[in-house]
């Protein structure tokens, strides 16, 4: 038993299906990722929405960037949380303006010190553990600005500041001694970093600061993207399952007709235990041969349609079309068949996949329906000698000779016809070597965007990335 076109096409249909899974949790994925970029910006615009009131701040001029970073240190991290689809950690809820934290991260108090100075943040850190002993001690903590935190760690590690004297940095470490004594705790327990610098939180620097963090969030949602595009690109892995449930069916449909076909010529029914053993050898051989064969094609398939660019039904009938040529070109050589009997029995097998090109280029191109056939046959031994450059160069250039002739029997108007046709098929090259290389991972946009310029798509009409896809679905 031979796979037939027709179960090669239910080979492509499955890999068809696998392929629209992907690119299907693809776009989700890509849909729920620009959800949590909106619901990111939208943590950034509270922060601008609060800033925007000076009023509102608390303290003076000069002490406004203290209630500003608390505010930035949250409505960033939020962002940060939000444009993960993490749940957002940090919050104002529940917290009086003059309790002893400033908001909560993961529910534990954070009390944020933004001092100008090294030895003043820690100053205010220790005057703040006096007067409430047991924070900084259950599991509470404080921010300072983070260009603070980094000097302030490389002098607790030993390293030299430049610019600082001997005497600063000896008070420095007495003062992370003393908040070590205190609490109990490691200093990089009790005094973290936040997520700004002091400068940043500045009245007259916090909207460029909100700017950066912006474009810093945008240039990661942008990254998170590319993971998932990565993530969805055709792979081995996945051409193997396509193979393998390709296999599962074609035996599957090679086992229920070969048992069809022993009730049907032999009378022996199944069901009734008729089946010898040398019946049941058969079946299996003739089913293992088929599962083998419908594994092929739908590696092949998953090949053409993710390399290549195809559609599923064309890579479909270009696998039967290779399949049964290369049986041909076995027979020719053989001694089975003749050239022409070898050039017409070829072209028949690739009418199927030339049938169902001319389908994808329904529309582009007219066809008269006299020429039809010749259109066909044509395109069918295009096929045949694209197949033999991988089989046998010598026999392919005898085919293309042999059509050529076929050619020049054709009135005019017809070959203008075919010429234009041909001429869209040649654009479609090599499919061979393409159809059975399962590591050439050539990204779905890609192909795409290939395919469309091969067909003659305008290039304004082509959506080449993201803001092409937007700029056509919302503009």
């Amino acid at each position: 038993m031979q796979t037939t076109s027709v179960q090669d096409q239910i080979s492509s249909a499955i890999v068809d299906g696998i392929n629209v899974a992907r690119l299907q949790d693809k776009i989700t994925q890509l849909n729920l990722q620009d959800q949590c970029f909106i619901n990111s910006m939208k943590h950034v615009d509270q922060v601008r929405e609060f800033i925007g009131t000076p009023k509102n701040i608390l303290g003076s001029d000069l002490t406004k960037h203290g209630e500003i970073a608390e505010h930035v240190e949250v409505g960033i991290r939020n962002a940060r949380d939000a444009l993960a689809g993490d749940t957002v950690r940090a919050t104002f809820e529940g917290v009086g303006r003059t309790a002893p934290e400033d908001y909560l991260i993961d529910g534990i108090q954070v009390q944020s010190k933004f001092i100008n100075g090294l030895g003043n943040n820690l100053e205010h850190v220790l005057k703040h553990m006096d007067k409430y002993e047991n924070f900084g001690r259950d599991r509470s903590y404080y921010h300072i600005p983070k260009d603070h935190y980094e000097l302030i760690s490389k002098i607790h590690r030993g390293e030299s500041i430049e610019g600082l004297s001997q005497k600063t940095i000896n008070s420095i470490q007495a003062k992370i001694e003393e908040i070590q004594t205190k609490s109990g705790q490691p200093f990089n327990e009790v005094v973290r970093p936040g997520v700004s610098d002091y400068a940043e939180v500045q009245q007259g620097q916090v909207h460029e600061t909100l700017n950066k963090h912006s474009a810093d969030l945008e240039q990661q949602n942008e990254k998170l993207k590319d993971i998932i595009h990565d993530k969805h690109q055709a792979n081995l892995t996945e051409g193997l399952k396509a193979a393998g449930t390709a296999a599962a069916v074609g035996g599957a449909i090679a086992l229920s007709s070969s048992l069809y076909l022993k009730y049907k010529n032999e009378g022996k029914n199944l069901f009734k235990g008729e089946l010898t053993k040398e019946d049941w050898k058969e079946v299996g051989l003739d089913t293992a041969k088929a599962s083998a064969l419908a594994g092929v094609t739908g590696a092949a398939v998953y090949g053409l349609t993710n390399c290549a660019g195809l559609a599923a039904p064309l890579a479909g009938a270009f696998v039967s079309a290779s399949k049964g040529v290369s049986s041909l070109v076995h027979d020719f050589y053989q001694g089975k068949l003749t050239f022409e009997e070898f050039q017409m029995n070829s072209i028949f097998v690739c009418a199927d996949s030339a049938g169902v090109g001319l389908a994808a280029l329904a529309g582009q191109t007219f066809i008269p329906i006299p020429v039809l056939g010749a259109v066909i046959g044509s395109i069918a031994g295009k096929f045949v000698c694209e197949i033999l450059l991988g089989e046998d160069k010598k026999l392919a250039q005898k085919m293309e000779a042999s059509m050529q002739l076929f050619l020049a029997k054709v009135d005019e108007v017809y070959i203008n016809v075919i010429n234009k046709i041909n001429t869209e098929f040649e654009k479609i090259a090599d499919l061979r070597s393409k159809a059975f290389d399962l590591n050439t991972n050539i990204s779905i946009i890609e192909s795409s965007i290939i395919l469309a310029r091969a067909h003659g798509v305008e290039e304004s009409k082509i959506l080449k990335n993201e803001d092409d896809l937007r700029s056509f679905l919302f503009d």
